[in-house]
């Protein structure tokens, strides 16, 4: 399946919030290329469909604390004038399946698979720190065991990434 719309528009339209990888109803909106009181209406004639895990609605300081990260329109001056919803990855689905448009069971999809792929890279690191955090400790208890000072190690590993530093690149002028 061909791409609606690239990767990084979506990756960059998921934020963390209570915990929750979630997608603001206006961004949703957008990339469904519907307006977000449409999505906002359909949610609520389905409300039964939006438990709190797939859906819920951002606190003042939540909503503040997003607003200060992207520039938005002033209420006074017809912007918001309520806190948005957000819309989790089991959300984002359900709202591909109250929307029925072909485009927003298509962006759906992607949506899905970014939200999959940001899921396995989590793991891939969970699992790489649970590695590092072994090593560390295999490593200080051999320097304990054989009464290596650790400050020591840490100079030489110093000396030996300044010795290997590769040299500029670029026009030597001489």
């Amino acid at each position: 399946m061909s791409e609606i719309i690239p990767v990084e528009i979506i990756e960059n339209k998921i934020y963390i919030i209570r915990n929750h990888k979630v997608m603001l109803d206006s961004d949703l909106a957008n990339l469904y290329d519907v307006e977000t009181k449409r999505i906002n209406e359909s949610v609520k004639r389905n409300i039964e469909r939006f438990p709190q895990n797939f859906m819920f609605q951002l606190n003042d300081t939540e909503w503040q604390n997003l607003r200060s990260q992207f520039a938005t329109s002033n209420k006074n001056y017809g912007g918001r004038r309520y806190n948005p919803y957000v819309f989790t990855e089991h959300g984002v689905l359900m709202l591909s399946n109250v929307l029925n448009s072909k485009r927003a069971i298509a962006v759906s999809i992607q949506i899905i698979e970014v939200f999959t792929k940001m899921r396995e890279m989590i793991l891939a690191n969970n699992d790489l720190a649970k590695r590092l955090d072994e090593m560390e400790r295999h490593f200080i208890n051999y320097a304990r065991d054989n009464d290596v000072n650790i400050e020591d190690i840490y100079k030489q590993l110093d000396y030996l990434k300044d010795i290997t530093k590769p040299e500029k690149i670029g026009f030597k002028w001489k």
